[in-house]
């Protein structure tokens, strides 16, 4: 008995590419860890709304858990993983809709999108903003074929999906994080989006 099809099917090399672009954004998340410059509720609502986007189930289910553990409404959490905005903050809106913006276009922004947001938040903020988005996406390129994977072992395979593709995806991280890790160190390209 086939299952849903994927929300969001990405590529070995889309995978490869957001590992790229994100380990520029680490340090801006680590350091807003100690300065709490964006409260860690803004981060997992702009984590759940690029998860509802691409429609990870295994990522679905770990930032509901931790929404939850950070005093998230039940209907909160739905909310944001549904794409309603009844529950969007009118203080991070622009946020929210850049962070969806991004997963919908696989972080094919126009930079204009990014300078409305610095205009927003500043530099600093819209950084810490970017890095999550980031961090999201590559969780969910990782959990979209796990949540497949884990829905053939039931018996319910998605209609659009193979046992080959979930596998690779899967084991890819393996041979991708320590070789895109090493040629971040020397990719002197401008990063900060996904680039044709």
């Amino acid at each position: 008995m086939e299952h849903q099809e994927y929300k969001k099917h990405y590529s070995l090399g889309d995978y490869y590419k957001a590992l790229l672009l994100l380990y520029k954004g680490i340090k801006y998340l680590k350091r807003n860890r100690k300065s709490e410059l964006i409260d860690q509720a803004f981060i997992e609502r702009i984590m759940l709304s690029v998860t509802e986007v691409n429609g990870c189930a295994l990522c679905s289910y770990a930032h509901t858990s931790m929404a939850l553990k950070q005093g998230f409404e039940q209907e909160e959490i739905e909310s944001f993983l549904t794409g309603n905005d009844a529950y969007v903050v009118p203080s991070e809106a622009k946020a929210i809709l850049f962070a969806q913006h991004y997963a919908d276009t696989g972080g094919y922004v126009d930079p204009l999108a990014y300078n409305a947001l610095i205009e927003e938040y500043g530099e600093d903020k819209s950084h810490i903003i970017l890095a999550a988005i980031k961090m999201m996406m590559v969780g969910n390129m990782v959990g979209i074929p796990m949540s497949a994977f884990q829905s053939r072992l039931k018996g319910k395979p998605y209609k659009n999906s193979s046992i080959f593709y979930e596998i690779i995806m899967m084991l890819s991280s393996i041979i991708f994080i320590p070789v895109s890790l090493i040629h971040s160190l020397f990719y002197t390209k401008n990063i900060r989006f996904a680039t044709p």
